[in-house]
């Protein structure tokens, strides 16, 4: 991944200041609204496979994972049988958690699903769960930001229903921070919706 240098002078999220590589992902990616199902489809993948890990264990391995998953096409990975699970398995550039490799499997299923039924979009899917527009926040400290909410709550009950596995209430908000269906910028940082 290139990383673009960003202006050091630049306030902030203090918990993107790590390293260049989290201080890129928090300009360029966390928040900003996603509408493209298959970058959608590819992020829960991957905020599910940060269940216990930290973002960065993650954040450093995405090009391996789409590497790994035939670069997020679902229609192939929702074919993975025993060779592919033993491959992935098997690849040191993802997390190799047999239940976290056959989730993916299980979420492309259930994504086709979703993209097949001819009720719209998994954007559709996931939007209407925020109006199609992003709730913006007012935090003025890190701790104020919470770990879930009652949409977060409600949309990982959906996914669940329709048949997605690592997509709880915690994770689905990582997932509705990430893809800026939520903007949890701190109302200092100059990111936040409003500043750009």
């Amino acid at each position: 991944m290139k990383i673009i240098t960003t202006d050091p002078g630049l306030v902030r999220c203090s918990w993107c200041l790590k390293d260049d590589l989290y201080k890129h992902y928090h300009d360029t990616v966390w928040g900003v609204p996603e509408h493209d199902d298959r970058r959608l489809f590819a992020k829960l993948v991957l905020d599910g496979a940060q269940a216990g890990l930290s973002w960065y264990t993650i954040l450093i391995r995405t090009e391996s994972y789409a590497k790994a998953f035939d670069n997020w096409n679902a229609e192939k990975i929702a074919r993975y049988g025993p060779k592919d699970i033993a491959r992935l398995m098997n690849d040191p550039g993802i997390i190799r958690n047999r239940a976290k490799v056959e989730s993916a499997i299980k979420n492309a299923q259930a994504y086709l699903r979703i993209m097949e039924s001819g009720k719209g979009s998994f954007n559709d899917f996931l939007w209407k769960h925020v109006g199609h527009e992003p709730i913006v926040n007012h935090w003025t400290e890190l701790e104020q930001v919470p770990a879930s909410t009652p949409i977060s709550d409600a949309l990982s009950k959906d996914l669940k229903k329709a048949g997605f596995s690592f997509v709880g209430t915690t994770i689905v908000y990582a997932f509705m921070q990430a893809v800026g269906m939520v903007d949890d910028h701190l109302v200092t940082c100059w990111r936040r919706t409003g500043k750009v």
